[in-house]
């Protein structure tokens, strides 16, 4: 259930959103044509959640909200966009010396947006980062630190997007495209992992408004209704057979197959 209201007079054009599933609300308000607020709440029943919204509703309608004729031009859905988001990857990238740099340019950065930004930005990373749990990559990955754990893929894949499109794209298609990438970090003694990215738009929101990670993840899947499931993945290739992964990648297995980056 969905209910959107309007309020407008001389000086002020505002809007309110709010919208019932299950045992939650989550409402959203702020400047007509602006992305807004969010605010959001649970309830132990869902006769709970019906009363407490309906008194909402009268309460807005008391304040004198009408009835809003047209949502889309009325509420903006978010100003960050995909090309956005590849674009604050480069700058993080870019930005001092070294990768926790970037991270805390990036907290910061996006601890200033609304909050409907701050998760777009990570949705479009989580799409990214499921569409890079694939077999090839993580065989490559195996080579290239010797070995590979479930974590260890992760933070390899965290990685892979920090680098930016072009980099990330390369890879998908063929792993050993990061060889240039990889010799770089093998001369400075790091390996390609980058956990802390997996959680930059999480301390973000932390930081922005005081709450912890549990009300991130609750904002997180009623905004974008994606519950962050771990996809299945079946490996076409066996660790137990060096001969099999030097025929997939055999650049990678050259420099790395007896001295993997570790």
């Amino acid at each position: 259930m969905e209910t959107v209201f309007v309020y407008k007079d001389e000086v002020s054009h505002r809007f309110w959103r709010i919208t019932r599933s299950g045992l939650s609300y989550i409402v959203m308000y702020g400047k007509e044509g602006s992305v807004g607020m969010v605010k959001t709440k649970t309830f132990e029943t869902e006769e709970d959640c019906d009363n407490e919204v309906k008194r909402l509703i009268q309460l807005k309608l008391k304040k004198g909200y009408q009835p809003a004729s047209s949502v889309g031009l009325m509420i903006k859905e978010t100003t960050l966009t995909e090309e956005l988001f590849w674009e604050l990857l480069e700058k993080a990238r870019t930005t001092g010396d070294d990768p926790e740099d970037g991270l805390e340019w990036l907290v910061n950065y996006l601890s200033t947006k609304s909050i409907k930004d701050i998760v777009n930005f990570d949705y479009h990373f989580h799409e990214y980062y499921m569409k890079s749990y694939t077999s090839d990559l993580w065989a490559a990955a195996y080579i290239i630190m010797g070995g590979c754990s479930d974590d260890c893929f992760d933070y390899f894949r965290a990685w892979l997007l920090f680098q930016g499109k072009k980099v990330y794209e390369s890879a998908i298609e063929n792993p050993e495209s990061l060889i240039p990438y990889l010799k770089k970090l093998g001369e400075q003694g790091e390996v390609p992992q980058l956990e802390e990215i997996l959680f930059a738009a999480c301390e973000a929101y932390e930081k922005k408004t005081g709450n912890d990670d549990e009300d991130y993840l609750a904002i997180y899947e009623k905004l974008t209704k994606d519950p962050f499931i771990q996809l299945e993945l079946d490996l076409d290739w066996d660790e137990e057979n060096e001969e099999s992964l030097k025929a997939m990648f055999p650049g990678l297995w050259e420099l790395y197959g007896e001295s993997p980056l570790e």
